[in-house]
Order: C-alpha cells, then structure tokens, then sequence
C-alpha cells in the first residue's frame, strides 16, 4: 500500500526509544557495512520505533536492527522477524501473471473485460479499453481505492479502523468502492500508482486458476523457492513469529500518539496483503532477477519500463527499477500497510540484495538505508 497520513513520532514515544539507539543488533560480522548501519540508526532517531535489515551479497550474509519492537516493554527488534510486505506483494502477483502468460493461459494485451466482464464500469471505467499490461504497469487509469474517501474513513483512520479492523471483506467489493469515483485518465496515456489494478491482477488469476490467488503465489513461487517465512494471510489477523509490534498514527495530520495495528484482517488490503521476512525477499527478488522464476521472454516484459511520477524510478511489470544517487541502478519494489514499511531489492544480476522494514509507517524513508548500502560504503562496493 502506498503511504498515507504519515505523521512525526511524538516526544513521549521517543523516549520509550532513546536506550535502543546504543547500537544494532549485528548478526554478522560488521565489515564493509558502516553506512547501512549508520542509515538504519538515523531511520530511528528520526523517528521510526525499530528497523531490520538484511543484505546478501553472494554467499556472504549481513544483518542488522536498530530501536525497538514493542514500545511498551522496549524488546529489541529481531533479524528473522516476519513482516507485513504491503505492495511488495504486487511482484509475486505479477510474476503469476506473467507464468500464465508465458503458458498459453492469458495474453497481457487481453482485456479486463475478457477475464472480468462488468467489473470494471462506472465513472468512465470501461474494462474492455483496459489491457492486463497496463494493470500491471499502472497505466490503466483505474482510480486508486487507498484514494477513496469511505475507504479511508472505514479502514486507515483510528475511529474506523478500531471498529473494522477484523471485518472480511471481499476484491468485488473493493473494486466496487473504487468504481464510485472517476477514473484517473485514458489508458495508456498516462501513469498513476493505484492499488486497484492488482486486486484486479488477482483476481484475473482466480478466474483462470480457478482457485484462490493466493494457492497459485503459494504452489508457483513460494514452494518451489523455499520461501519458508513467505505466506498470503487472507483472513488471518496475527503475524508468525518470531515478530515485532507494527505502529500506525491513524490520523490525517503529524499530530497524536502511535497505535498499535498489529493485529487485523488484511482482506481489505487484498492484493497487499503478503507475509515475508528479509531472508526470503533477498531470496526471491535474486532469484527473480537471475532469471530463475520467469522464462527469459517473460522476465525482459517484466523488465520493460515505463516513466513514473519520481525522477530516478521507473515502472515495469510489478518490478521497479531505482537509479540510485551513485548512478547504480537496482531492482525491487517497496511496499507500506498499516504499521509496516518495507524494501527490498538487488542487481541485475541478482548477486547483491537487500531487505529492511520499519515496524511504524510515518517516518524515515526505507531507500535511504538503499542508498547507503549501494552508494555509501567505502569498501566492499
């Protein structure tokens, strides 16, 4: 999910973190790292309660946290913590997408409608002018639902949340919310990030599968990966363990304390719903990028970039590419829902990779622990 009512950790929470900023956790010997550990310390004292942080760099492995995993009894974060991954869920929907393409199943210049007639309709929707390309690189100009006022009172501020929060909720019904507003703009003539396009993904794939979506991320990526921290909740409230508090302002403006949001259904979130830790989104995007999830035709669609609203990032299918300050250029997806903000990414060549979340959504920015990884270090770049 994109970011929304990001807000500045207030004095009293940063109270609760000050005995936390003596050092990170290190996993692995500290060399060549002084920058990631630097970024990920600053991440806090900026206000995020905790951070984790994993890097694989061929066989070599380093981790790291900083700050807090529950504010009430100071517990430290953990470098094997599960997290909520948000919209990094989107490159394990594309890939599906792209494995039925590459099967004979789908096309991705097939239109919306084909696979879901009447479904996307209203307010100059019209799914039959809608291919499944440009769901998957947003250049669909289907209204985002996060956009959506009801949405927003019901499910991302405090007094709609608390009384929500456990409520099922179904993909028709939130592309039905969606459809209430007028689409963004013709398709294909513009870009604009909007989560409705991969609920829309997910469910052109239970209607080729005939199952749920997320049997087919399960039994087409997860399983043959090992991504064994890896798992699509649907309704199930809790995060596995081992596992930190997740922390969200709940509110529009900087101001008021930080909720805990740990616990809900994600159905509301749908297409941003996934469970992961570190080690396996190394795992995964590396194995993406070296081209051991997707045939080679299918990976260089994925690949196939599209201008976004940012400079230095670029859109393809369900995969962004970052160039960074140091002109290296990496691979992955970021990804924010309610407590939780994350990145994950490598190289091209799938050899260098990184995860990090934030256990709080409104503070710091994940790319700048990116940035200090790729570009910052002296050694070992």
């Amino acid at each position: 999910m994109n970011r929304r009512a990001r807000t500045i950790l207030t004095a009293a929470t940063a109270v609760a973190l000050s005995a936390a900023l003596a050092g990170p956790a290190v996993a692995a010997p500290p060399t060549g790292h002084d920058a990631t550990r630097q970024a990920v310390r600053a991440a806090v004292a900026e206000g995020v309660p905790g951070v984790t942080v994993r890097v694989q760099r061929g066989h070599g492995v380093w981790a790291a946290t900083a700050g807090v995993g529950n504010l009430k009894t100071g517990e430290p974060r953990s470098t094997r913590d599960h997290y909520r991954i948000g919209s990094a869920s989107k490159t394990f929907i594309a890939t599906v997408v792209l494995q039925l393409a590459a099967e004979g199943e789908l096309s991705l210049d097939d239109t919306v409608e084909k696979w879901l007639p009447g479904v996307v309709h209203g307010n100059d929707h019209d799914g039959s002018r809608i291919t499944i390309r440009q769901l998957l690189n947003h250049t669909s100009g289907v209204f985002d639902l996060l956009a959506d006022e009801t949405f927003q009172r019901t499910y991302m501020l405090k007094e709609g949340f608390f009384r929500h929060r456990f409520d099922t909720t179904t993909p028709r019904d939130l592309v039905a919310m969606a459809m209430t507003n007028r689409r963004d703009f013709e398709p294909g003539t513009s870009w604009k990030y909007s989560n409705t396009n991969y609920i829309l993904a997910a469910m052109v794939i239970e209607k080729i599968t005939g199952r749920p979506y997320g049997e087919a991320v399960e039994a087409r990526v997860i399983e043959p990966l090992g991504l064994t921290a890896t798992s699509v909740p649907r309704t199930r409230t809790t995060v596995p363990q081992p596992s930190s508090r997740a922390y969200n302002k709940l509110a529009r403006t900087p101001d008021g304390p930080a909720y805990d949001v740990t616990e809900f259904s994600p159905s509301f979130a749908y297409s941003g719903e996934m469970i992961s830790d570190s080690a396996d989104l190394n795992r995964f995007f590396s194995a993406l990028l070296r081209g051991k999830v997707l045939p080679p035709r299918q990976l260089k669609e994925m690949k196939r970039m599209v201008p976004t609203t940012k400079k230095n990032e670029r859109y393809g299918l369900g995969l962004r590419s970052y160039e960074l300050s140091c002109h290296k250029t990496v691979w992955g997806h970021g990804g924010d829902i309610h407590g939780s903000s994350s990145m994950a990414v490598t190289t091209s060549d799938g050899r260098h990779s990184l995860a990090v979340n934030f256990n709080g959504d409104w503070s710091g920015e994940t790319k700048s622990v990116v940035e200090a990884e790729f570009c910052g270090a002296r050694s070992g770049r």
